[in-house]
C-alpha cells in the first residue's frame, strides 16, 4: 500500500479542484503517467539521441539489444522503486538512484552473461536520464503535495501519528464521510460509533471502490511497529515469514558471506591487528546470544571494548550505555561505522544468522526481556542479522521501554518480510553506516 497514491495538492484541494497545479500534481502521482514518462525519456529519448547526434562512441549497430535492455531496466526500477517507496519510512529521493542502480545492473549482468552486444553508452545516458527524471518528479511532488484521510472514530486527533505530508480529516458520521468522498476511509472498528448502519456504509463505500482502511493498519503502516498490545488481537500464524524468499535468502546469505570473506580477509586481517596494538585482549570477541527458534550460539565481532573481569560482569555489563567508557579508541571508529560487525559473516556461512533480520541478544537480557515483555520470544520465528528495521529505525537501546519499542519494529519486519523490505533496510543501512547515526 502506497499512502503517496492517495496524495492531495494541498489541504483546499476539494475546493479548487479545477486548478491547473492540483490536476498536475495528481497526474504526476498516477503510476500510468510516471511509467510513460520513465519509457519515453529512458527509451525513446535516447535513441533519438543516437540518431540524431550521430552515433554514440560505441557504434555499436545492434539496435533491438539495446532498445530491449533500456526498456526492461527502466519497467524494471521503477517496480522496484514503487515497491520500496510503499514501505513504512521510506524516502523517494533516497530510493531512486539504488532502484535503478539495480535494474540496469542486472540487465548489464545478463547482456555480460549471454555475450549479447549492446551500446554502453546507450545505457548510460538512458539511466542519467531517468534518474534526473524522477528526481524532478519527487521534488515536485513533495513541493505540492499531501496524503489526506478521512478518519471514522471517537478517539482524540492527538492519539493519531503526527508526520509529514499527512493529515487527518475528522468525519465521524457516514454523512460527513460522504462529503469527503474523494478521501480514503480510515475506520476506527471498536469505536462506539460504528453501528450497524455505519457498518452498512462502511460495506458500500467499499465495494464502490473506496479505498477503506482499519485505523490500527494504518498507524502500523505509517509508524513501521507493530504495537505489542496487539499482538494478542493477531494470529501469530500471520506474523511467519511463510513465503518462497525465506529459503532463498538464505542460499543467497550464505554464498555473499563467502564472497565476503574472501574479498575482504584483507582488510579484517588489518583490523584485527590495529586492534591488538591499541589495547589489551584478543581482537575477536565471542559471546552467546539467543538466535534462530531460541537457539543460543556463538557470535563473532572484533572486540571494541577494553576487557573487563568476570566478577565485573553482569546484566548491566551487556547493555551499552551513551559514551560507555569501556569502549577503546579504535572501538569508537569501528562501532559507528558498523566494522566490528564484519565477523558476523562467518556467523551467517554456518546458517546462524542473516545479514538482515533483528539484532540477537545476550542470553541474560533476552531471558530478562521474556520477563519484563510480552511476546517477546516470537521475534526468534527468524534468522537473527547484522542489520535490520529496529536499526535502521531507532539504533542502539538502552532500556526497557526502548526495547519495547525495538521490538515493534522487529515485528513489523517479519510481518512484512520480503525483498522489497530487505532491500529498503540494506539502502538504509548504507547512509547509517556513513552518518553513523545510532550507535553507542
Amino acid at each position: 500500500m502506497n499512502f503517496l497514491d492517495h496524495a492531495t495538492a494541498n489541504p483546499n484541494r476539494h475546493r479548487r479542484s479545477t486548478s491547473l497545479i492540483d490536476r498536475t500534481v495528481v497526474l504526476m502521482a498516477r503510476i500510468r503517467f510516471q511509467l510513460l514518462a520513465a519509457i519515453l525519456v529512458g527509451v525513446v529519448a535516447p535513441i533519438i539521441l543516437r540518431g540524431n547526434f550521430e552515433r554514440f562512441p560505441d557504434q555499436v549497430t545492434n539496435y533491438d539489444n539495446s532498445l530491449y535492455g533500456t526498456l526492461s531496466a527502466v519497467i524494471f526500477g521503477y517496480m522496484i522503486f514503487r515497491k520500496v517507496t510503499s514501505l513504512a519510512g521510506a524516502t523517494a529521493f533516497m530510493n531512486i538512484i539504488p532502484s535503478f542502480l539495480t535494474s540496469y545492473g542486472l540487465v548489464v549482468a545478463v547482456f555480460f552473461a549471454l555475450r549479447l552486444q549492446y551500446s554502453r553508452y546507450q545505457f548510460i545516458v538512458s539511466f542519467i536520464l531517468v534518474v534526473a527524471m524522477f528526481y524532478v518528479l519527487m521534488f515536485v511532488l513533495s513541493r505540492f503535495r499531501r496524503s489526506r484521510f478521512a478518519l471514522m472514530t471517537d478517539r482524540k486527533l492527538s492519539e493519531f501519528p503526527r508526520l509529514p505530508r499527512v493529515e487527518w480529516v475528522m468525519t465521524p458520521t457516514p454523512e460527513l464521510a460522504s462529503e469527503r468522498r474523494f478521501l480514503p476511509l480510515v475506520v476506527d472498528l471498536h469505536s462506539p460509533l460504528i453501528n450497524e448502519q455505519t457498518q452498512r456504509y462502511i460495506a458500500e463505500e467499499s465495494i464502490a471502490g473506496r479505498r477503506v482502511y482499519d485505523v490500527e493498519e494504518i498507524k502500523e503502516s505509517l509508524l513501521g511497529r507493530v504495537p505489542i498490545d496487539r499482538l494478542a488481537q493477531s494470529t501469530f500464524g500471520h506474523l511467519a515469514p511463510g513465503s518462497i524468499y525465506a529459503p532463498a535468502k538464505r542460499y543467497v546469505d550464505a554464498l555473499l558471506a563467502a564472497l565476503f570473506l574472501i574479498v575482504l580477509s584483507p582488510l579484517m586481517l588489518l583490523v584485527a591487528l590495529i586492534i591488538r596494538l591499541d589495547s589489551k585482549g584478543p581482537a575477536i570477541f565471542k559471546q552467546e546470544r539467543m538466535g534462530f527458534r531460541g537457539q543460543p550460539f556463538t557470535v563473532y565481532k572484533f572486540r571494541s571494548m577494553r576487557v573487563i573481569d568476570e566478577s565485573e560482569r553482569d546484566r548491566s555489563a551487556d547493555m551499552t550505555m551513551t559514551d560507555d567508557d569501556r569502549i577503546t579508541k579504535i572501538g569508537q571508529f569501528i562501532r559507528r561505522t558498523r566494522i566490528d560487525e564484519l565477523p558476523q559473516a562467518f556467523n551467517i556461512l554456518r546458517g546462524e544468522m542473516s545479514w538482515i533480520g533483528p539484532r540477537p541478544e545476550t542470553l541474560s537480557l533476552s531471558s530478562w526481556y521474556e520477563k519484563e515483555i510480552p511476546f517477546y520470544r516470537y521475534r526468534h520465528m527468524i534468522r537473527p542479522g547484522i542489520t535490520g528495521w529496529a536499526q535502521v529505525k531507532q539504533g542502539h537501546v538502552t532500556s526497557v521501554k526502548d526495547v519495547r519499542a525495538k521490538l515493534e519494529y522487529d515485528f513489523y519486519y517479519v510481518k512484512n518480510f520480503s525483498l522489497w523490505m530487505d532491500i529498503l533496510i540494506a539502502i538504509k543501512t548504507v547512509g547509517v553506516m556513513i552518518s553513523g547515526n545510532g550507535s553507542k
